[in-house]
Parts: C-alpha cells; sequence; structure tokens
C-alpha cells in the first residue's frame, strides 16, 4: 500500500506540473504553419480535406469558437488530449499489472519527451494517439473477454483514428498482425461484435475516401506515393540515433525489452504482455524498416509514438526488475529529457531567446516572425485604400497571416511548397489559389526564407511572370534576417517591361561563424535584377558603418543565367571594417541594399567571432 500510495502521488504531482507547463508554453507559443491551416481549414468546415480527414480541423474550430481568437483556444482541445493521455496508459497498466505498475506507466507517459509535450501543438497526431490507446486498451480487454462495452470502446477507437490521419491505417495494421499471432486474438476475431467495431472503423474511413473519389485520389496520392521517395536512402539510420534520444536512452532499452521479452512472458496477464509487444514492437520496427524509403525531408520523428505508448504500459514491471541505481537512472534521464523538450519549446516563444538559435540548425523559423509581419501588413493596409487585398506567397504565409489578421481567405500564388504539403487542391477547392489576374490593388506578401537560395531567384522570375515587374518592397526582419518577409505594392494593373526582382546577395568572406582578424575584409557581391544597385552598405550590430565599394567584376551568370541586371559582371563589392573595438564574441555583418528604383532593402545578417585578445 506504501508503494502503491507514493506512485500515485508521483503521478499526481507530475500530471499537476506538467499540465500546468503545458497550458503556459501552449499560450506563449506562435501558432506553427501546419498549426495554421488547420485553423484556416476549421475555418471551411468539411467532412476531409486535402492533406487530412477532417477532425484536426474540426476540434481546432471548437476551440476557437469555445475560447475566442486565441492560439491556446485554438490548443485547448488537443491539450486536453494530451492530459486524459497519461490517465488512459495508468488505467490499461493497472488492469493488467497492478496498482503501483499502473501509476508508473501514468508518470513515464508524463516524462517521455515524445508524451509529455504532446497537445502543446493542435496536430493530428494527438486525436490519433488518443484512438490508438483507445484501440490498444479495448484490444488488451478482448482479449481476456468479447464484452460489449469493449467492443464499443475499440469502435471509437477506430472512428476517431479513421477521422485523425491516414498513418493510422498502419496502427490498425500492426494491431490485426498482433492480434493474428496471438491464439486468443484469432478467437476473438470470431465474435461478431468484434466484426461489428470493425465495420464502424471502416465506415469511418468514407468521407475521406469520397473526398478522393471527387478530387482524383489527390490526398491518396500525396500521402502514399508524392511525397515519398520510395528508394533506399541511408539516412534512414538516424532512427537508431535520434528515438533513443527523443524518448530517452534507459526507456528505449526497457521498451525494447518489452518488445522482445514480450513474446515469451508468462503470468496470468501472458496475452496482454505479448500483445503490448508485439503492437509497440512491429509498429516501432516498421516505420524503422520504412524510414529508408520514405520522406525525410519533413518532421517524421512522432510517427512511432503509438507503437511507445503500447510498449509503456508494461515499461514499469521492466523496470522493477533493473538494480536500483539503474532504475532510477531511467526516471531521471527520462525527466532531463522532458525539461530538456519543454526547453525548446519554451525558447521557441520567447523572441529573445528564440533570436539566440539564429543561424544554428534547430532555428525555429516556422514559429518565428508571424507578429511583427502582422503588425507590417496592417501598416500598409491602413496606408493603401479602403479594399486592398492581401496576396500571399505561399500557404505558410496565407494561413500564418489569415490567423493573425483574422481572415481564412487569403488568396495565395502557386508555389512548389503548396504542392510539397499538399495543400494546392484544398486552396483550389476553396478558390484562393490565385493565378495573378487583379483588378485592383493588392499587397503581396513573400517568404523568401521558405526559398532554397539556389533556387530564389527563379522563384522571383516566376513571380514576376505571375503579377508582372516588382516594385521596391518592404523588408520585414526577424532574428537577424533568418526569417525575412518582402511586402509587394502591386499597382492596380498588371505593368509590362522586364522583371524586376527583390536584391539579392552573399558574403564570400567572412564565412558564417569565422573567428575574424583585427582588420576584417568583407567582399561579396550583390544584384537587383531589371533595375542593378546604387549602393551596398555595410552593417554591424544592426547598425551602418560604411559603404562598400561596389561594382568589382565579379560574374555569378553561371549559377544564375536568367539574371538580367543590367550591371553585369561588375556586382561584386569589398569593404574593411576594423574589429580592435569590438567586444571579444558574436558580432552580426549586414547589408543594406539601394536599388536603382528606390528600393532599400536589409539583407539576412551573417555571424562572426571576434577573438579575445
Amino acid at each position: 500500500m506504501q508503494g502503491e500510495q507514493r506512485a500515485r502521488t508521483i503521478f499526481l504531482w507530475l500530471w499537476t506540473l506538467i499540465t500546468a507547463v503545458k497550458l503556459v508554453v501552449a499560450a506563449r507559443l506562435p501558432l506553427f504553419v501546419d498549426e495554421a491551416f488547420y485553423w484556416q481549414e476549421g475555418q471551411h468546415l468539411a467532412a476531409a480535406y486535402s492533406d487530412l480527414p477532417g477532425l484536426t480541423a474540426w476540434l481546432a474550430r471548437l476551440g476557437v469558437e469555445i475560447g475566442g481568437h486565441h492560439v491556446l483556444a485554438l490548443r485547448l482541445p488537443f491539450l486536453a488530449i494530451g492530459a486524459w493521455l497519461p490517465w488512459a496508459v495508468s488505467r490499461i497498466a493497472t488492469r493488467w499489472f497492478g496498482n503501483v505498475a499502473g501509476w508508473q506507466a501514468g508518470s513515464l507517459t508524463l516524462l517521455m519527451p515524445l508524451s509529455a509535450t504532446l497537445g502543446m501543438l493542435a496536430v493530428p497526431d494527438v486525436p490519433m494517439a488518443m484512438a490508438a490507446v483507445l484501440c490498444l486498451g479495448a484490444g488488451a480487454r478482448l482479449l481476456h473477454t468479447v464484452d460489449a462495452a469493449a467492443a464499443m470502446r475499440l469502435a471509437l477507437g477506430l472512428l476517431i483514428g479513421a477521422l485523425s490521419h491516414y498513418r493510422f491505417i498502419g496502427v490498425i495494421a500492426v494491431g490485426f498482425i498482433a492480434l493474428l499471432m496471438l491464439p486468443q486474438g484469432r478467437r476473438m476475431l470470431r465474435d461478431p461484435r468484434i466484426w461489428v467495431a470493425l465495420a464502424v472503423g471502416v465506415l469511418a474511413w468514407l468521407p475521406l475516401l469520397a473526398w478522393n473519389a471527387d478530387n482524383h485520389e489527390a490526398g491518396l496520392k500525396f500521402q502514399m506515393v508524392d511525397r515519398h521517395p520510395w528508394d533506399f536512402q541511408w539516412t534512414g539510420l538516424w532512427f537508431l540515433v535520434i528515438q533513443p534520444m527523443l524518448v530517452t536512452p534507459l526507456l528505449c532499452v526497457a521498451m525494447w525489452k518489452v518488445a522482445v521479452a514480450g513474446t515469451r512472458a508468462g503470468g496470468g496477464a501472458r496475452a496482454q504482455w505479448r500483445y503490448f509487444g508485439l503492437v509497440g514492437g512491429v509498429s516501432t520496427l516498421a516505420i524503422f524498416v520504412l524510414g529508408f524509403f520514405t520522406d525525410v525531408e519533413r518532421i517524421s520523428f512522432h510517427w512511432p509514438l503509438p507503437g511507445y505508448l503500447a510498449l509503456l504500459v508494461a515499461v514499469p514491471v521492466v523496470l522493477n526488475g533493473w538494480p536500483r541505481w539503474l532504475r532510477r537512472t531511467a526516471w531521471w534521464t527520462a525527466g532531463v529529457g522532458l525539461a530538456l523538450a519543454f526547453s525548446y519549446y519554451l525558447m521557441a516563444s520567447s523572441p529573445q531567446l528564440r533570436e539566440q538559435l539564429a543561424g544554428y540548425k534547430y532555428y525555429p523559423r516556422n514559429f518565428a516572425g508571424w507578429q511583427p509581419l502582422a503588425d507590417a501588413v496592417r501598416e500598409e493596409l491602413q496606408q493603401m485604400p479602403p479594399g486592398t487585398k492581401v496576396l500571399a506567397g505561399n500557404f505558410k504565409v496565407g494561413a500564418e497571416l489569415g490567423f493573425q489578421l483574422g481572415d481564412a481567405d487569403i488568396a495565395v500564388l502557386p508555389h512548389p511548397l503548396n504542392d510539397k504539403h499538399g495543400r494546392s487542391v484544398q486552396l483550389g477547392l476553396w478558390g484562393q489559389l490565385h493565378d495573378g489576374k487583379r483588378d485592383g490593388l493588392l499587397l503581396l506578401v513573400l517568404s523568401p526564407s521558405d526559398q532554397r537560395y539556389r533556387e530564389l531567384l527563379d522563384r522571383y522570375h516566376a513571380i514576376c511572370g505571375q503579377v508582372g515587374p516588382l516594385p521596391p518592397p518592404r523588408v520585414v526582419s526577424s532574428d537577424h534576417g533568418f526569417q525575412r518577409f518582402l511586402l509587394i505594392r502591386l499597382p492596380a494593373q498588371r505593368q509590362e517591361g522586364p522583371c524586376i526582382t527583390p536584391a539579392m546577395a552573399w558574403f564570400d568572406a567572412p564565412s558564417s561563424g569565422d573567428v575574424v582578424a583585427a582588420d576584417l575584409h568583407v567582399r561579396g557581391w550583390a544584384f537587383k535584377d531589371g533595375v542593378g544597385l546604387s549602393r551596398v552598405e555595410v552593417l554591424l550590430d544592426g547598425r551602418a558603418v560604411t559603404d562598400a565599394v561596389y561594382g568589382r567584376a565579379f560574374d555569378i551568370r553561371p549559377a544564375w543565367p536568367q539574371s538580367n541586371d543590367p550591371q553585369h559582371p561588375n556586382v561584386g563589392f569589398d569593404a574593411h571594417l576594423d574589429t580592435r573595438k569590438l567586444a571579444p564574441g558574436r558580432h552580426w555583418l549586414g547589408l543594406r541594399l539601394h536599388g536603382h528604383d528606390g528600393s532599400v532593402e536589409l539583407w539576412q545578417e551573417q555571424p562572426f567571432v571576434v577573438p579575445a585578445r
């Protein structure tokens, strides 16, 4: 009894503390771009969408309808599911492994970074995890006794899963494989009540299938074909490095012991133990194998979560067989992992802390700069005639600005990014995919940060083809320009003439992060298609310090033969800076580019290091 009371107290303290922290972070963290699009889908209610079934959008709509137009309100339904999840895991573990193991399983769900942070973002993995746990608990119960209540719980899980994500098909397949491998599972599948539950699950896919039938299978093609290379790639091995970090190493070892030992465990809960081990093990192994062939460009580290939750149910039994020092180390490393995960989200939610990540690999660009952008757009619209509309350069800008401005109908230019994320068809169905034609003023909002640099000039020329030469832009720069937007006032009628683009530049020296000498030689190149540059200012930590000597011969046309800057090939620049008066440490080198058309554009800054002398 003392052990049970202690385990229960730890769980309740952890649940209260972590839920409170999640609420605080969720209230401060800017919307991730996918969340913004789910909000936009929720403002256009439908049974299914081009990228997902309907449930995520419905939950986002429910949140703002109940709590108002705020990021926390949008995330509240997802936070509620995330808060429910540890209780559900605890209940399953309690039934089959006892009260102490039950509370411990719940606590581990609260500590494992992947499950602990669930719900802070309004994403489909949250209801999908809920569906997986409902099916897991129902399946374990049905292995013991087939009854109507458990069959209904299975049906509910299958229903929620089908409305959450295409990937839930994999959860169903893994569960079915696990049941077929167990004698109790094969016996269970002969009961008609199970087939009624499965029929409910099948029917839940009909809205998604109907949407695909009406739209040339666009959603299925994107999820199953277009987004994946389906060629072998060695990057799949990163799974073995990343996943132990995301669930913490010792907890990962314990979960794999559940998967392996579960196939031969004895005792009263033998079938259930095998079931949890098979569901979790087969699921995780399948995702590892698929990782060698599937999409590696977008975030996919959360895909194994349903399998981990199945393994986590029995992990306390494994941990309790370890030496005390190792068991305590596992708990503490899980806590450290959780602290690190929350630290990242807290950093992403703070403009001051987020700025410190600029220039590093893990800079959270998709969270950055949206509020300053919205403020700048409002200012521009106030200065332009009434009726001026916003035109976004891609779906990310359209969705994020839509949430900030309370407008779910912002038009979006065609962009490869829309196709890459499966959103073009949906934008077309809403009538928001803009063809470039206009009969009134438009405020065009571009996001160069979303484009690979080597493809940026091609993108600018494509936009010229859509809307004509581009007038001087207003630059909205956040975090030293690592999130950068261009606001361009398009005239009511398309202008003719050569393509005029925003300016482009590059530092040849110093390189990013270089430790520099006292006399710093700055050199690089800059150009502006259509009109050329008249002046290049050099900025140090945001302040203009000198004008570069501009016009050195440097021909960039072998890389960009389509460039039409009239000053080619003389687009190189040079400058000298004295760094002796600078404090040791990291500093930022920037450019202010002046075009012959009157444009003044801030370029992305580059860090360098002044050594201690």
